[in-house]
């Protein structure tokens, strides 16, 4: 009855376990043995249900089992994975388990979407550390802790009767430093712990550092050539694959498609470069003292930081059309570089001139330097002149003036850069109402025949507008050609003798222009200009030139540009009951802000249009004494004289203006102006 018992058993297991009977016959080799699971799970499901249970096998540093060239001991353990469906694995490991490509065909047994798809490319979930989240797939990549998960650790990891040891202000201090790194937090934590067993109570200042532990750590499972790629792309803000490869000098991408499947390789698919390395990664690689056995000698970074200098400047060059992006990218991340390691200026030479060209205004300029705050390089000098020429859209004309003066004084810039300084230093005294200065400068650029050469002639053009010689100023303006905006001095020229319909043809034609060759700044620039000699002539048709100025300027960073749209829908309401005088005090605060004295003119005589036509005398009257006070240095003193036109009055205190044509002929266009709209606002009653 026994071998009968025995027997019926045998035939039992034989018959529900199919691979019973091979692994019988098997020799008992590694490779067979590596099937035997597969008897477990099978005996773990044919117990009774109320008996029944989930093993879960914890498979910890799984980067260990080897590398991605080889796979022996991985395949063993896959195997035993695939044979035990039935009990929960978890898989822990500074890598990303590739079994769900279906390119390892071949080199394990079970690979590819269907076998596991929940570690197939896409499908992998990102959860945060500590936050108690559940992952919806198989694979999780943690992520960092937020700042509240690393106090929370840190407050439960060293307690004593339930009160944290590590006190408040030490927790914070790690917590920042750390970036939200694990390892780091652990690292703290042994510190505290070696401190305390010295008999010394740890303080602040003990954590306030990186940990050249966490360099040995990161990259004791990297390869040679991976580590050599680390360090590389550590330099660098973002990086794609061709960047990487190129500033490690590399002949080939395998190293870098390697590191960049590592944690703390970070991917943003939307950025310009998809890749960067974790703030703390980054920052301890670079500025760490470093002992493992390849570290770098500062000629190592010197090369790295030569090499990643000149591959940015070959993606500039090889982007095709007018990538925006990539310049102010390659721009930041260069002038980074060559100011950290004094390096020559280069492509940046070039690539700052396309900057100034789109006149967009971008920020640019690369975080400052806590160990260098003078300027000391050409780079640090084109960092400064760039950055000034940005914020000017942000900041008071006389505070853009004093940085370019700095920038100009120390002389490290080569000539054509030094002639960029000295420009938009001219310009922005200009603006200040310094004009004896602003035309020194002019002049100087105009002299050297320059990139800038044309754009000076077209400032002196302006200063003599502003002067009120409009005669000299039209001659200078036919002599300019599209690079000193021939069109939009003319415009300039035409909408201060009432020439509305002539300034707004030319302003259109100067956005046109500005269209064909691709520059967006002065496309905003001459429709904002076009919106604002309209709204004096069809307000009717001047909320589309207003709405088409808006689109423009959206995304450039053009402050006055903003506010001639501003003063274009006021004036298209003049006359109107919109509140006319409350808007008017609010953008008088926003360009005193600027210290631009022609906005503020400008404003205060469409302000004085407005009274025109309600028949304000007051205001009016009170917006001339406004005038001649923002103009009593000489500069656009003619604009109190329009202002008298408007009322049908003469000139009064005369200006020393030049017309390019009677001055009874102006003032009846502008007294003609004022009664059109109160007739067009008679009408809509």
């Amino acid at each position: 009855m026994g071998a009968l018992r025995e027997r019926r058993q045998t035939v039992r297991a034989l018959a529900g376990c199919r691979r019973l009977a091979d692994l019988l016959e098997a020799e008992p080799d590694l490779d067979a043995l590596s099937f035997y699971p597969h008897l477990l799970a099978w005996e773990l499901a044919r117990l009774p249900a109320d008996r029944r249970v989930t093993p879960v096998i914890l498979l910890d540093t799984f980067e260990d089992v080897g590398d991605r060239t080889h796979r022996d001991l991985e395949r063993l353990i896959q195997r035993v994975v695939w044979l035990m469906p039935n009990a929960f694995f978890v898989v822990t490991g500074r890598s990303r388990l590739q079994w769900g490509e279906p390119a390892l065909q071949g080199q394990l047994d079970y690979t590819g979407p269907a076998a596991w798809p929940g570690l197939a490319a896409g499908s992998l979930p990102h959860a945060r550390s500590g936050t108690g989240e559940r992952a919806g797939g198989r694979q999780v990549l943690i992520g960092d802790f937020s700042p509240e998960d690393c106090d929370d650790y840190l407050a439960r990891r060293l307690a004593r009767n339930g009160r944290p040891l590590i006190r408040d202000e030490i927790r914070q201090v790690i917590s920042g430093r750390s970036h939200g790194l694990p390892l780091y937090l652990n690292l703290s934590v042994m510190r505290f712990l070696e401190i305390r067993r010295a008999g010394r109570e740890p303080a602040s200042a003990d954590f306030d550092h990186d940990f050249p532990a966490l360099i040995a750590r990161t990259l004791s499972d990297l390869t040679r050539e991976e580590r050599h790629v680390l360090r590389s792309v550590s330099l660098l803000d973002a990086f794609d694959l061709s960047l990487a490869t190129a500033a490690a000098g590399l002949p080939h991408q395998a190293p870098a498609l390697r590191l960049i499947e590592r944690p703390f390789v970070r991917e943003n698919p939307f950025g310009l470069w998809p890749f960067h390395l974790h703030g703390l990664i980054r920052s301890t690689v670079r500025g760490a003292d470093d002992q493992t056995d390849d570290r770098w000698s500062p000629r190592d970074w010197q090369q790295a930081a030569e090499r990643s200098h000149a591959a940015l400047g070959e993606q500039w060059r090889a982007g095709t059309g007018r990538d925006r992006a990539l310049l102010v990218g390659c721009l930041r991340q260069g002038l980074g570089l060559a100011r950290d390691f004094r390096l020559n200026l280069g492509w940046l030479t070039d690539a700052a001139w396309d900057y100034v060209g789109d006149s967009v205004w971008e920020p640019v300029a690369p975080p400052a330097r806590q160990d260098r705050a003078a300027v000391e390089t050409p780079a640090d000098a084109l960092a400064e002149l760039l950055s000034a020429l940005s914020r000017r859209q942000h900041e008071h004309r006389a505070r853009t003036a004093d940085r370019l003066t700095g920038v100009i004084d120390t002389r490290l810039l080569p000539a054509e850069l030094h002639e960029m300084a000295v420009y938009y230093l001219a310009k922005a005294e200009r603006d200040l109402g310094r004009s004896d200065a602003s035309l020194r400068g002019m002049q100087h650029v105009a002299d050297h025949g320059g990139r800038l050469a044309a754009a000076a002639r077209r400032g002196l053009a302006h200063l003599a507008r502003l002067a009120g010689d409009f005669p000299a100023a039209r001659d200078a303006a036919r002599t300019l050609g599209w690079e000193g905006r021939h069109h939009r001095v003319q415009g300039d020229i035409w909408w201060p003798h009432g020439e509305m319909d002539r300034a707004a043809a030319a302003y259109e034609a100067a956005r046109r222009e500005a269209e064909q060759h691709g520059v967006a700044g002065e496309r905003a620039t001459s429709q904002a200009q076009r919106a604002f000699v309209l709204a004096f002539t069809h307000p009717e048709h001047a909320d589309d030139e207003v709405e088409l100025a808006r689109h423009l300027v959206t995304g450039l960073s053009l402050r006055q540009t903003s506010h001639t749209i501003e003063m274009a829908a006021l004036t298209r309401d003049a006359g109107t009951d919109r509140d006319i005088e409350d808007r008017a005090r609010i953008l008088r605060e926003q360009i005193s802000i600027s210290g631009v004295a022609i906005a503020g003119a400008v404003l205060e005589l469409a302000l004085c249009f407005h009274h025109a036509v309600r028949d304000d005398h007051a205001g009016a009257d009170a917006g001339i004494a406004r005038l001649r006070d923002l103009t009593r240095g000489g500069d656009y003193a003619y604009y109190a004289d329009i202002a008298q036109f408007m009322l049908g009055r003469p000139a009064g205190q005369a200006s020393a203006v030049r017309w390019l044509d009677d001055e009874q002929r102006t003032r009846d266009r502008w007294r003609a102006l004022v009664t059109a709209r109160q007739a067009h606002l008679r009408a809509g009653q």
